[in-house]
């Protein structure tokens, strides 16, 4: 049930969008709907190795599975008999609306993470990430293989373009309500709890195989929506368009904002997103000895993460959450923190 804050904000986002599509360029938009989709990722991504505990990799693999998925189910009949001659007769003859193909590539990377999950998640800390790492490497390979389906090296190109910034934002919104929703829950609390101590969960009585699957499940299917919205936004994939530099650049937006924290993931993706857009434009009105100072983002970045990770190891927000009530009704937020202070 949405209360009358959730309904204002919205609005006002709803109002800030608008005034994006009619202020901005096609060049900003597309900027802005990058943001979008990386808080979808952060945020998918958070449940997993920020409530859980469990460091995952393989969140490139889900985004392509996504991607491919929406691709084949919404390419045009015509361009699937020019593109992929030899896809099977049903799926050469489909075409679905990009909701329907959204969704789709979603609950397909959801399935593949559930029967990944059951040998993979009986590992923990670095042995599960390099096994999650290995799905990446697994996914990409079938990718590259796979012609009939992925046309190979050669990508898929030509992808009609649905994604905008109503769209990014629609299910960056559905992706933080739904994982606020599930960390706020019983399933939530259970899930912080296998994150602090899983031997003394258990001993609670909390299935801390169910939880962990649950979380390792939702997660892949936000990424697999990442990566239809990411496909039909560039208008073409290939199998390198999903390396390990995607799931670093989501980790490092993850530790930025601050792991465990919803609001964390969404300044983290926002910040990671703008800022090396801001200095590309920077570095290419500096010069040094008449020449541009090219690559002069990626070292202030790089410095800026490191003394992050030096002086603010939890991050800019660490576990703590925005309150946005705060920003309208100070009484109503002073309430709230006499209520979660023990000696209230």
């Amino acid at each position: 049930m949405l209360n009358k804050n959730t309904l204002l904000y919205l609005a006002v986002l709803a109002a800030l969008l608008f005034a994006a599509q009619t202020l901005l360029n096609d060049y900003y938009q597309r900027i802005l709907a990058v943001v979008a989709i990386n808080i979808i990722l952060t945020l998918s991504l958070n449940l997993t190795n920020g409530f859980v505990g469990d460091f995952s990799l393989g969140h490139a693999a889900f985004m392509a599975i996504g991607a491919y998925t929406s691709a084949v189910l919404t390419l045009p009949v015509a361009s699937k008999a020019t593109l992929m001659p030899d896809l099977p007769p049903w799926l050469g003859q489909l075409a679905v609306p990009f909701l329907v193909a959204t969704i789709v590539g979603g609950v397909l990377a959801a399935f593949v993470a559930m029967i990944v999950g059951i040998p993979v998640l009986r590992l923990r800390g670095h042995y599960l990430a390099v096994a999650t790492l290995g799905l990446m490497v697994i996914v990409r390979a079938v990718a590259i293989n796979w012609t009939a389906v992925t046309r190979g090296a050669k990508g898929i190109n030509g992808l009609p373009v649905f994604t905008d910034i109503w769209w990014a934002f629609g299910w960056a919104v559905v992706t933080g309500y739904v994982i606020w929703r599930l960390v706020n829950s019983t399933y939530g609390r259970a899930m912080c709890a296998i994150r602090e101590d899983a031997t003394a969960a258990a001993a609670r009585g909390i299935n801390v195989t169910a939880h962990r699957m649950l979380a390792f499940c939702v997660g892949a299917f936000f990424a697999g929506i990442a990566g239809a919205l990411w496909g039909h936004l560039i208008s073409a994939i290939t199998p390198h368009s999903f390396s390990f530099l995607i799931t670093f650049n989501v980790v490092v937006m993850l530790v930025v904002g601050g792991m465990g924290s919803i609001s964390g993931s969404i300044v983290g993706a926002t910040l990671m997103t703008l800022v090396p857009e801001l200095l590309r434009s920077v570095e290419t009105r500096l010069s040094l000895g008449g020449h541009p100072l090219y690559g002069l983002s990626q070292i202030i970045i790089a410095i800026t993460i490191a003394l992050v990770m030096i002086f603010r190891r939890q991050g800019l927000l660490g576990g703590r959450e925005i309150r946005l009530p705060q920003l309208f009704d100070r009484r109503g937020a002073d309430a709230v923190d006499r209520q979660a202070s023990p000696s209230a």
